[in-house]
């Protein structure tokens, strides 16, 4: 009989010592959530290097044969009961002077497994063949590869030396700023007072979204006289690199190299001041070490923990709230459960997958379902066994990163550890799902969210045009002035004008907010629109039209966003401080659209000559200028095309970045100069999210097609184009089915719908502050906060940003 050593060696083939470039798993197993520190301990496939829980190492076995594998188990240390707690320096985990988390430490114990037997060898030992030892140190050193792909320090940007420190003109009036003392110049505020490095002024900072903090005047200052820079006061000491000093045209906290230049300006000797302000970095530290759960979410109730299947929490991995929110309620779906848990086991799902199931999205999704929904990772967590009622209220949840790396692979912005907005995740997560699932459109879960939208434009001329176009979301504006509390909001006016004549704000208890109706929202997004300079067909000659939407198929889920963000007079992003009275039961049957009514006129094709004559042409003056600049005449018309005439610094910026392109010579096409197909073939998610930032469609589609299809260099450009309008581009011909998308195929029903879920969202911007998920389970409401899983008291359904909605079959 063959001993285990002698087993060994006949699989030495099979043994690889692992090359730098080799990706090594020894944290997670690639099919489930067991870890080292699971019971059964991490199995490392010692020819793939892939992981493995102890129930699914022999399927690994079964479909590549590989025999030998690296056990790793870990268990607990004792932890001595007098373990100081640091208090942080940095933001950042896991580095020196971060956040110290207190979790128990724990050695780890290895031996090197055959299957299919099970033999195990201890390791080290020095009887292991060479290889093996090498192979088995090599894996041990090497970082493995679920640390490379989640950066586990979270350290704040580096500050960069601002563009206005070098030649930061200072007015001389006299200012001269005493040691301590100051005061706001237009309110009483005594905390959180900038200093502006120009005129000497000391203003408060800016009012926080939760009320706290100054009054804006420093801000206001600035865009008053266009001042760039302020230092904070109580922030500057001896070390002047800790002193918080902003720019608010780079809208960062900014490096000025020449700050004891500029301060001595005004008659401060930094080398005399004592701190006595956080700076921004401080203040943000401070509320992520303080974090109050309790004034973020049902007003300071208990929560009472939920443990056992759909109630496992998710770990956020560093800003990732956003996708652990819009995955607790996509998993809360039918659709998506009977996909990737009920109908597809994950052996199935390991057995279809590629060699390295770790980039198959198809088993990160069954991964992820198993996970959330099986319970199995549901339960208490036991820090101290001896401790047991301090954990009872707490479960360590499931960390998704193997399904992150994936998802994120196609969008880079999902890939860091930024915070991102979630209605953006939701699209993209719904895009890649459909195209996933491409050759299967019958088990494409993403359908029960996609319905079909019309738009019906009526002419002067009386005859009309239909648009069709398929979505995800129905995203609606807020008509602020069919609040409900019109009354309370014109007493909260006054009150909130006697306390800035005081020079203070109101309480958070004071203030008031417009309570804005779900029915009114819904309502303005099918509510008539004109449509400006709209060619018609018919009058050969563009008037105005007014165009209405509906919808074409209702479907198994109504996801609804809130366009709470907004853009103010000067282009100026803001938060809408809104409540939305949102009912459990919604009807909109009234908003399915009828098409075609007997009676009505479609409106003329194009003619060809009509076609021809509103071809977008080259504006002469911007040609005229880029071919002064030595650029090539015919480049020059493209370029002026291709961004819709904006501007020369568009239309260079264009040329710059496609000068390489290899149509660049090619004669100008037809279809370059149409504007209406160039605008109607940008990418819908795209368009969507710009929506969702408070741009309208017909905007946003021609920022879109400007900037080449980059949502970034869109938002510039319609920042740098307050003016532009698309509304000269809609000439809309009338659609016919084989033009348009078809939603024959999708799911359809009544109209009548019931909240299911929503995800709400606390913070100035989509892309900072923290999401959470409510989600109704079994006529019990749940809150789903990263990992914290309870039993939500007081749901928040006025304040959310998504609403998810079942469609009732009876």
């Amino acid at each position: 009989m063959a001993t285990p050593m002698d087993l060994l060696r006949s699989n030495l083939s099979r043994v690889r010592i692992p090359e730098p470039t080799n990706r090594i798993y020894k944290q997670e197993c690639c099919v489930s959530f067991d870890t080292p520190r699971s019971e059964g301990g991490l199995y490392i496939d010692m020819t793939t290097f892939l992981a493995f829980g102890k129930e699914y190492v022999g399927w690994n076995y079964e479909k590549t044969g590989n025999p030998v594998y690296l056990h790793i188990k870990q268990t607990k240390k004792p932890v001595p009961e007098d373990r100081p707690s640091k208090k942080p320096t940095l933001l950042a985990i896991g580095v020196d002077g971060g956040f110290d988390n207190n979790e128990t430490e724990y050695e780890e114990s290895y031996s090197i497994v055959i299957l299919p037997a099970h033999v195990a060898l201890p390791f080290p030992s020095v009887e292991l063949p060479e290889k093996v030892r090498l192979a088995v140190d090599a894996v041990l050193i090497a970082e493995g590869a679920e640390r490379k792909e989640q950066v586990a320090a979270w350290v704040a940007d580096k500050k960069q030396v601002s563009a206005y420190a070098m030649n930061l003109q200072q007015i001389d009036n006299g200012v001269t700023i005493p040691p301590s003392g100051w005061k706001c110049a237009r309110c009483d505020q005594t905390e959180n007072l900038w200093l502006n490095l120009t005129d000497g002024m000391i203003l408060c900072g800016r009012r926080n979204w939760d009320g706290t903090g100054g009054n804006n005047h420093a801000v206001e200052h600035y865009k008053e006289t266009g001042y760039p820079l302020a230092v904070k006061l109580g922030t500057i000491t001896a070390d002047l690199e800790g002193a918080d000093v902003f720019s608010y045209p780079e809208d960062e906290s900014v490096l000025d190299p020449h700050l004891a230049q500029h301060l001595a300006f005004f008659g401060i000797d930094f080398s005399a001041l004592q701190k006595t302000e956080m700076t921004t970095a401080e203040k943000e530290l401070d509320q992520n070490t303080n974090f109050d759960w309790n004034r973020i979410q049902e007003s300071g109730k208990e929560l009472e923990p939920l443990y056992g299947p759909g109630y496992t929490g998710l770990v956020n991995l560093g800003n990732s709230c956003y996708l652990a929110a819009t995955m607790q309620v996509v998993f809360s779906t039918q659709s998506f459960c009977s996909r990737y848990f009920v109908n597809q086991s994950l052996k199935a799902a390991f057995e279809r997958a590629p060699a390295d199931p770790t980039i198959d999205l198809n088993m990160q999704l069954v991964k992820l379902a198993h996970g959330l929904l099986s319970g199995k990772y549901s339960v208490p967590a036991m820090k101290e066994e001896d401790n047991a009622d301090s954990a009872k209220d707490k479960q360590e949840g499931i960390p998704p990163r193997m399904f992150k790396t994936v998802i994120a692979a196609s969008h880079p912005e999902f890939s860091t550890m930024r915070q991102q907005d979630a209605l953006e995740f939701f699209l993209h997560f719904l895009d890649q799902v459909e195209r996933s699932n491409g050759g299967n459109p019958e088990l494409d879960p993403s359908r029960s969210f996609k319905f079909g939208i019309e738009d019906r434009i009526l002419c002067p001329s009386g005859r009309v045009a239909y648009n069709k176009r398929l979505d995800y979301i129905l995203s609606l504006n807020i008509p602020l002035h069919e609040a409900t509390n019109k009354e309370e909001l014109k007493a909260f006016d006054k009150l909130k004008a006697e306390r800035a004549s005081e020079g203070k704000a109101p309480s958070n208890d004071e203030i008031v907010r417009p309570r804005v109706p779900l029915e009114a929202c819904l309502a303005s997004f099918s509510a008539p629109e004109e449509v400006q300079d709209f060619y018609s067909t018919a009058l050969k000659a563009k008037t105005t039209a007014i165009k209405t939407a509906g919808l074409t198929s209702f479907p198994d889920y109504l996801v609804l966003h809130m366009r709470k963000f907004v853009m103010e007079a000067g282009w100026v992003p803001k938060k809408l401080d809104v409540y939305i009275d949102v009912p459990d039961i919604i009807d909109i049957s009234h908003m399915r659209s009828k098409g075609l009514q007997p009676g009505e006129e479609l409106l003329p094709e194009v003619p060809e000559d009509a076609a021809e004559s509103n071809k977008l042409m080259a504006n002469e003056e911007i040609v005229a200028q880029l071919v002064s600049m030595g650029f090539n005449h015919l480049h020059c018309e493209k370029a002026a095309i291709r961004t819709s005439n904006a501007g020369v610094e568009e239309a260079m910026n264009w040329l710059l970045s496609h000068m390489d392109d290899a149509d660049i010579n090619d004669p100008i096409s037809e279809d370059a100069g149409n504007q209406g197909n160039a605008l109607s073939n940008v990418d819908q998610a795209q368009v969507d999210t710009l929506i969702s930032f408070g741009f309208q469609e017909d905007i946003a589609r021609k920022a879109l097609k400007a900037s080449g299809g980059d949502i970034e260099k869109a938002t510039d450009w319609i920042f740098s184009n307050p003016d532009a309008s698309a509304s000269s581009d809609m000439d809309i011909a009338p659609s016919s089915s084989a033009s348009n998308p078809s939603d024959a195929s999708l799911p359809d029903g009544a109209g009548k719908y019931r909240l299911m879920g929503l995800v709400s969202h606390m913070g100035t911007s989509t892309h900072c502050g923290h999401y959470v998920a409510h989600i109704d389970k079994d006529g019990k409401w749940a809150i789903f906060n990263d990992k914290k899983v309870g039993v939500s008291k007081n749901p928040p359904k006025d304040m959310g940003y998504l609403y998810f909605f079942e469609r009732l079959n009876s």
